[in-house]
């Protein structure tokens, strides 16, 4: 008799040799991985503040902690500005000192006051994907927008995914009455008019991350609910389920412990679907402009730009190709995913009898 860890270790390394043959699954991964990494060290990457000054044996860090002015030897109390001539020619640069910009020196909200093109003005060496309509840099606001696109994303789709595994299971097992009325409430609550219900909460919340993050929960969750339902009644009467009720064994741990484990596995090729269905919606919602407050940095405000302003196509072909990129790579490693968790490739079984 064969150890089941050892038995478990080998379908893994299975199924981890099929998601690396997979080539287009396999380069999409560490490309959402490094756009996810980029994404979360944009305040570093794309920010106003320099990081390192040093003047004479002094030295300050901006980028992690704010620098006043009277530090480098001016009058203010308040917070220098590294792009005034004042402060980088007369407190730095004469006294012999440097400054280290980052990669990117504009910040998602940064306007460039002294652009020598009007807004929005077109790619060059000073903004290279250009600016938009307010005069703020292209590539800032793309970095920063993926950040919070990819947050918003990965939490609707954790939370979602959670309620509706828990809810599906727990309908699934239940059965009889409580699967029949369940399922009547989700006819209904599905065919609830979304737009109309953001439109109304938007006029009467204050937009935000948090306020349109619970307004898509109450719906996103339904997803997920239909596939666990479907596993739990095939998996409910299997014979170690049978075995277990017999027992005496309670109702909610057989679901937990034994019900669950096979249920999730069809759960998990839908959740990249689930990811690229909640970054379609947040981008749909900013494109109409009843997604995140006015001014945050959101690849669907950028596409509303790209609408507005025709003359400028940099904006809307930049919007384009960061979200053709970073959808193609989400449903790339979902379908590798879902190519893993197919048991005719994973066990080797062969379709149809001989």
């Amino acid at each position: 008799m064969k150890c089941p860890m050892v038995q478990w270790s080998r379908l893994t390394q299975r199924r981890w040799a099929l998601f690396r043959a997979n080539r287009r699954g396999w380069i999409s991964l560490w490309l959402f991985v490094a756009l996810v990494t980029v994404s979360l060290l944009s305040p570093l990457i794309a920010t106003e503040r320099p990081w390192l000054v040093r003047v004479g044996t002094r030295w300050w860090c901006p980028v992690l902690r704010p620098v006043r002015e009277v530090e480098l030897g001016g009058v203010f109390e308040t917070e220098a500005d590294f792009r005034d001539p004042y402060v980088v020619q007369t407190l730095i640069r004469d006294r012999g000192g440097w400054i280290l910009w980052a990669p990117i020196p504009w910040s998602h909200d940064s306007i460039d006051i002294d652009c020598p093109t009007p807004a929005p003005s077109p790619p060059s060496r000073r903004h290279w994907l250009g600016t938009d309509d307010l005069g703020r840099d292209v590539v800032a606001r793309v970095l920063h927008g993926l950040r919070l696109s990819v947050a918003f994303g990965l939490v609707l789709t954790a939370i979602s995914s959670v309620v509706g595994i828990l809810l599906g299971v727990w309908q699934g097992y239940s059965g009889g009455w409580v699967d029949l009325l369940f399922q009547r409430f989700m006819e209904l609550w599905g065919a609830m008019p979304r737009l109309y219900i953001l439109i109304i909460a938007s006029s009467v919340l204050v937009p935000g991350f948090f306020t349109l993050l619970v307004i898509l929960l109450l719906f996103s969750w339904m997803s997920l609910v239909g596939v666990v339902r479907a596993e739990t009644l095939r998996a409910r009467n299997f014979e170690y389920v049978r075995a277990a009720r017999a027992l005496g064994v309670p109702g909610w741990r057989i679901a937990l412990r034994h019900v669950l484990p096979n249920s999730l596995v069809a759960a998990l090729t839908f959740l990249p679907f689930q990811l690229a269905e909640s970054l379609t919606m947040l981008t749909a919602l900013d494109f109409l402009g009843l997604g995140l407050p006015p001014g945050s940095p959101s690849l669907g405000e950028l596409l509303q730009q790209g609408k507005a302003n025709l003359h400028a196509p940099w904006l809307g072909l930049t919007a384009f190709v960061a979200l053709a990129v970073l959808f193609m790579t989400v449903v790339f490693i979902g379908e590798a995913v879902r190519d893993v968790f197919d048991p005719r490739k994973t066990l080797g079984v062969q379709g149809g009898p001989s």
